[in-house]
């Protein structure tokens, strides 16, 4: 029996559920506003329910019944948008959307990369990118908001299936004028008194908390800060120093002062870094690309970020 419904009734319904007015969900989808609401409508009429209230002037809410299709709706989407790739890849091709995304202080060192080489060998891909912290990227997997995420694998990820790009181990960074600017190494311990500057965004503290319990030592923290390069550029001030697991591709602030990256000798792990997709989805044909793609580019000497 044919649906009495149409994919793109479906397509207005999930974008009014997401952006969570009538107006939003027309910009999103190229249409009228007029033409959204006569399609719901028109989908509650045939499906015998309805699905969102509509508040004048406070946007539109679902109902029960609304919630519950939502989930399927996007379901048909999805499947949809997978058999259109699917056939696209039998001609030799890959096509459709893939969402990607990024624990936010990798997004520089790892997207733009990924995006340019992997958009120039697949143009009819729709790539799309999103960014958080890593719980929230974690969620955004689960709950099917991205394809794929690039993350790091602290802990384990219940729910996840992770695939590991590359291991970077943790270092310090002091400015160029301190005193353990030119060692080789140099433990947590011996820095334990100092003034410690923390990237404010979890788990960074707790990985330092974490690093310095190893090293029997206590953490003297004295800066946070939510921005990665505002750490930088305070250690290269001399305001004190830091932990890091990133390698940057310069040596400087971005003021221009100069710091100088030095080897922990404690006995710390490696962190990996991996590309993680929802372990109960199969990924699509176009996220499977994307992953062999990120392997190979991040397994190349000039991979930026690589720490030994």
């Amino acid at each position: 029996m044919a649906a009495s419904f149409s994919l793109r009734q479906l397509e207005y319904f999930v974008a009014v559920a997401d952006t969570g007015s009538m107006s939003a969900a027309a910009v999103r989808c190229h249409a009228s506003q007029a033409g959204i609401s006569t399609a719901i409508a028109d989908l509650e009429r045939r499906l015998g329910a309805q699905l969102l209230v509509r508040r004048r002037a406070k946007g539109v809410f679902l109902t029960e019944a609304g919630n519950r299709i939502l989930g399927r709706a996007q379901e048909l989407l999805a499947q949809a948008d997978e058999l259109t790739a699917s056939a696209q890849a039998e001609e030799g091709r890959l096509a459709g959307r893939l969402t990607i995304g990024c624990y936010a202080a990798l997004t520089p060192f790892l997207v733009p990369r990924l995006v340019d080489g992997f958009t120039q060998v697949h143009p009819a891909v729709n790539l799309e990118l999103i960014e958080g912290q890593l719980d929230e990227m974690r969620q955004a997997l689960l709950q099917g908001a991205c394809d794929l995420a690039l993350l790091y694998a602290f802990g384990a990820p219940a729910g996840l299936s992770c695939t590991t790009l590359r291991s970077s181990r943790p270092y310090v960074i002091v400015s160029a004028g301190h005193p353990m600017a030119g060692r080789e190494s140099v433990s947590l311990a011996e820095l334990a008194d100092e003034p410690l500057i923390v990237y404010a965004e979890p788990p960074a503290q707790q990985n330092a908390d974490h690093w310095f319990s190893l090293a029997g030592a206590q953490p003297n923290i004295r800066y946070r800060t939510s921005s990665i390069e505002a750490v930088r550029s305070m250690v290269a001030r001399g305001l004190g120093f830091a932990t890091l697991i990133q390698t940057w591709p310069t040596d400087t602030s971005v003021e221009g002062l100069p710091l100088a990256s030095v080897r922990l000798s404690d006995p710390l792990d490696d962190v990996e870094l991996v590309i993680a997709h929802a372990a109960h989805v199969t990924p699509t044909h176009r996220a499977r690309a994307f992953l062999q793609y990120a392997q190979e580019t991040l397994a190349r000497p000039d991979a930026p970020g690589t720490t030994g």
